[in-house]
């Protein structure tokens, strides 16, 4: 086993070890409340003060015995173990559980935008969630999300809806902004389709329908 493994591996069990010596010396209300916990999810304060009376402190103790890891006011993360250590809570978790059980979100990366063949290939350290609740950046564990208020947006990421999506933050990039603009102009005619239009119309802003506008004009034979 190559000596990188070695080490990871014996950190893994370290962990669990010391999780474990933590978690036997649990008494009372907390260690009752840790038998409520399933390694994984994420849980609110609020869900978990149902069943304990001094739940803030029985938290507490959770918290420094390795059985919960708080993620945000009021929010915290069970987690799980593995030979490498804790794992790090599942994105759409953590956006689930801080919207209070809304399921109307879509979650990705920036990033996305290299797959759709405009040339950009700037990858980015956030994530978006496109939501109707909640709008900011917000630090949940060790990880930002930029939660942004949008009146529609599709469940799924799609070809279309990222294309049309680039353009509308084609401001925001770390790209040649006329660069790629001008390669959409150029591809247009080959991507046009009833999906693409469909998508222009329910997800395009203002700047986004006006230049698309004048490329299917400019191939429109006089």
């Amino acid at each position: 086993m190559h000596e990188s493994s070695i080490t990871n591996h014996a950190l893994g069990i370290l962990a669990m070890a010391t999780q474990h010596d933590h978690s036997t010396s649990l008494k009372g209300s907390a260690r009752a409340l840790a038998g409520h916990l399933c390694a994984g999810n994420i849980y609110r304060r609020e869900d978990l003060s149902r069943l304990s009376s001094a739940v803030d402190r029985d938290l507490g103790k959770l918290v420094a015995a390795g059985k919960l890891r708080k993620l945000a006011q009021g929010l915290y993360h069970a987690p799980k173990a593995s030979r490498f250590g804790p794992l790090p809570p599942d994105d759409h978790q953590v956006v689930y559980s801080f919207l209070r059980g809304d399921k109307d979100f879509l979650l990705f990366s920036p990033s996305s935008y290299n797959t759709v063949g405009l040339g950009t290939t700037q990858l980015y350290n956030r994530t978006l969630v496109y939501n109707r609740k909640r709008h900011g950046i917000f630090k949940l564990g060790n990880r930002e999300f930029d939660f942004r208020v949008k009146p529609r947006f599709p469940h799924h990421l799609s070809p279309e809806f990222l294309f049309v999506d680039l353009l509308n933050n084609l401001d925001e990039l770390a790209e040649d902004r006329d660069s790629v603009l001008n390669r959409a102009r150029k591809l247009w005619p080959s991507l046009e389709s009833p999906k693409l239009h469909e998508a222009v119309q329910l997800y395009g802003n203002a700047a986004t329908r006006k230049h698309i506008k004048v490329w299917i004009d400019d191939s429109v034979p006089a």
